[in-house]
């Protein structure tokens, strides 16, 4: 029997341990079950690394956005004007890795939250999702999404989630989906699954942050995005599914939010 149809909603397929052994990366994944994979960008002067990874596959789609870590560095360059530009590419589905990171500030607030909402004013404008990165920053960035959804419809994922159940709310409420990655298959997590328990399914994606956060059983190794089997697994074993049907409403899931994305061997969005 072939494994389950599984998407990896968040990989950094450019970064070293996965660029440096695409192919194999690629291949594993394949052979796990994970057929189709997001490739996230994070800086803007990397964008056509990222770009050409996707180009010449079609089980690789990609975004195009950067990281509050660059925020310093790029922010003032992620213009909406620029990033909606880079949107443009046929391959390109969602806008970020973007958001707030309050834990390490290598960029400071300042710069964070204008760059942010950069990206946000190009969701709106652009109809793409935005990938939302958020650490120790749930009330600034409930502030800067409400404030943003006010002016327009947005769309999007918190990816990587690893909060509370008042902020899953709040960002259910906005509209935005959550997609979990390795944390929750990890010992200490038990807090993260009991949030996970209620999160509506249909809202719901999976993923993998490769090369970071590889889940139990590979602790310490390089994570890749035929991991996300483990954490679909421990995904389901919460929600009461099989793993099948996780990877049925996950992948499901995935196409509806990144709608210029299209299953493997159909025609791409226009």
């Amino acid at each position: 029997m072939s494994p389950p149809f599984l998407v990896d909603s968040h990989c950094h397929l450019d970064f070293p341990g996965l660029g440096d052994d695409l192919e194999g990366v690629i291949e594993r994944a394949g052979h796990a079950g994970v057929g189709a994979m997001l490739a996230i960008s994070t800086r803007l002067d990397r964008s056509e690394g990222v770009f050409r990874i996707a180009e010449d596959r079609d089980n690789i789609w990609c975004s195009v956005g950067v990281h509050p870590h660059e925020a310093n560095q790029e922010g003032e360059a992620a213009t909406p004007k620029r990033l909606l530009k880079l949107a443009r590419h046929p391959k390109v589905v969602g806008i970020g890795e973007t958001g707030l990171d309050f834990h390490y500030m290598h960029s400071d607030r300042g710069a964070q939250e204008v760059c942010f909402r950069n990206h946000l004013a190009a969701v709106r404008e652009s109809g793409l999702p935005a990938i939302v990165h958020m650490r120790e920053a749930e009330d600034d960035t409930i502030r800067i999404l409400a404030d943003e959804a006010a002016k327009g419809l947005l769309t999007g994922v918190i990816h990587c989630f690893s909060s509370d159940l008042q902020f899953a709310k709040q960002v259910l409420e906005i509209g935005f989906y959550i997609s979990l990655s390795g944390i929750v298959t990890f010992k200490r997590a038990e807090a993260l699954r009991e949030v996970a328990a209620k999160i509506p399914p249909e809202r719901l994606l999976i993923e993998t942050d490769a090369p970071y956060l590889a889940p139990a059983p590979k602790r310490g190794k390089p994570n890749e995005p035929a991991f996300v089997t483990h954490t679909a697994v421990k995904v389901a074993e919460i929600l009461g599914l099989s793993t099948e049907k996780l990877a049925e409403i996950t992948t499901a899931n995935f196409f509806r939010l990144f709608s210029k994305a299209r299953m493997p061997g159909e025609e791409a969005g226009q």
